[in-house]
């Protein structure tokens, strides 16, 4: 009964998502204030599942938005990435800035059609519940070390916009480096790095212009970049700068920062785990870098040193898919989104293709499948419990537990384990969930209050819950 009224509640938060919010009342999405590693609508948790063939939807078509979106909708996803990425890899991306006539930009003249594409995003996501991740910075837009050379078309190059010169702005016209080297002053002209005073002011207004958009929907985060190793100076600037433009909308935002390091342990991860008064949420994709047993640790280790301060963990790239340079088989890629799952992640969502599953249909297939564990056991209801399981080999099972007597189960790839259910005595039931389908696939009675050896069904992938009987 319990569980019916709570995801009732759930649903009627929902219906309201949308909604613009009023400086009075709760913010509608921020971490839930009864358990804050997971997210919350209005007060009431959510759990946030994703999906996306592109990283920067918001330059689509119309048409091909609102399938991608309907489509993410029906499979129970509620969550995406949106990066502020402009660079040409399709041929139908556009620029924010207008274009002149001698094929000059001109930075203090907006491109209408690329904010009325935002804007389309945000109207449209906020119709279905979506959640948007929004990335600010892109760090390969400002590079020409591909062979897109994305840096020599751009507007910020001095070669071409009427705004400024090379020796104004303190920009080359050549970038060749991986951005990962850090030789791109764009990413230095904040007050406590160069004090860029030229450039910063078109920052501004860019991120002003955003804003503008954003903040009249409440359905948005905020990243600082994708996976930057860059000066912990310019994170902080800009997560202050958007929570006090925020403020001045009388609007609470959730800001944070994605780090490149894979290993969670890293530094330059301390840059928002130690600052939580400034980043409400913690980015832990470059994880999925990570597999098996060795992603499983690095979640525990992030897990633990937030503990003093929990905050949600989001996973907004979910790497591995065939034939990818990260994780090259789609059973990883499957694999890593159900590890971050259960490991604790308030937010787990599939890279786009090549690099993961995007919104096809395994992806699509572990969406369903999530979304049916969760409503038995809702993740917000339990912890990681690996520690309950016995006679496992490496990346062979996980678990998360209530202590109560609610239990998930993971097989990556079949497998058999015992699992310590003595803090649930009484009959059980056991539910499998064929990930590969995202379909219930049979169940059984089981006693608790024991060790018990649980089996899974076939070789392939294989979730289960594991509750009290009425």
């Amino acid at each position: 009964m319990m569980r019916t009224i709570l995801l009732l509640g759930c649903l009627l938060a929902a219906l309201n998502f949308g909604a613009v919010l009023h400086a009075q009342e709760p913010p509608a999405l921020r971490p839930w204030p009864a358990n804050p590693w997971y997210w919350s609508v209005n007060d009431q948790p959510v759990l946030l599942l994703g999906g996306s063939d592109d990283d920067n939807l918001f330059q689509w078509s119309e048409q091909a938005l609102i399938a991608q979106l309907d489509r993410l909708a029906a499979a129970g996803g509620n969550y995406i990435r949106n990066t502020m990425s402009d660079r040409r890899i399709e041929g139908f991306e556009i620029y924010p800035y207008a274009r002149r006539p001698d094929g000059r930009y001109d930075l203090n003249r907006w491109n209408d059609e690329y904010w009325q594409r935002f804007e389309r995003l945000l109207r449209e996501t906020a119709r279905r519940n979506i959640v948007v991740q929004i990335e600010v910075w892109d760090r390969f837009d400002f590079t020409d070390h591909t062979s897109e050379k994305h840096w020599q078309a751009h507007p910020y190059n001095p070669a071409n916009n009427v705004n400024y010169t090379a020796s104004q702005s303190g920009l080359a016209v050549l970038y060749p480096d991986h951005p990962g080297l850090n030789r791109q002053p764009f990413f230095f002209t904040t007050p406590h790095q160069r004090h860029n005073r030229t450039l910063l002011a078109y920052q501004q207004r860019f991120v002003d212009k955003l804003l503008e958009h954003s903040l009249g929907y409440d359905h948005v985060l905020y990243c600082i970049d994708n996976e930057t190793n860059g000066e912990a100076a310019w994170a902080h600037y800009w997560a202050d700068y958007i929570r006090k433009r925020a403020r001045q909308r009388d609007r609470e935002v959730q800001v944070t920062e994605m780090w490149g390091a894979w290993r969670l342990t890293a530094a330059e991860h301390r840059h928002t785990f130690d600052y939580p008064e400034l980043f409400a949420y913690v980015e832990l994709s470059q994880n999925t870098h990570n597999r098996g047993d060795r992603q499983w640790e690095e979640l525990s280790v992030a897990r633990a040193y937030l503990g003093g301060r929990p905050r949600p963990m989001n996973t907004v790239k979910v790497y591995g898919a065939d034939g990818s340079d990260f994780g090259r088989t789609d059973q990883v890629g499957v694999e890593r989104f159900w590890i971050q799952l259960f490991g604790g992640s308030a937010a787990v969502r599939f890279h786009r293709p090549d690099a993961g599953l995007g919104l096809g249909d395994l992806a699509v297939a572990s969406l369903r499948a999530a979304r049916k564990l969760n409503e038995r056991v809702p993740l917000w209801s339990v912890q990681p419990a690996n520690g309950l399981l016995a006679d496992r080999e490496a990346n062979e099972a996980y678990l998360v537990a209530d202590g109560r007597g609610s239990y998930g189960l993971y097989f990556p790839a079949g497998g058999a384990v015992r699992v310590d259910l003595r803090a649930a005595a009484g009959d059980l039931t056991l539910q499998w969930i064929d990930i590969s389908s995202g379909e219930w696939a049979g169940q059984q009675s089981i006693s608790g209050g024991r060790a018990v050896a649980i089996t899974a069904p076939g070789p392939g992938s294989w979730a289960a819950t594991i509750v009290r009987q009425p």
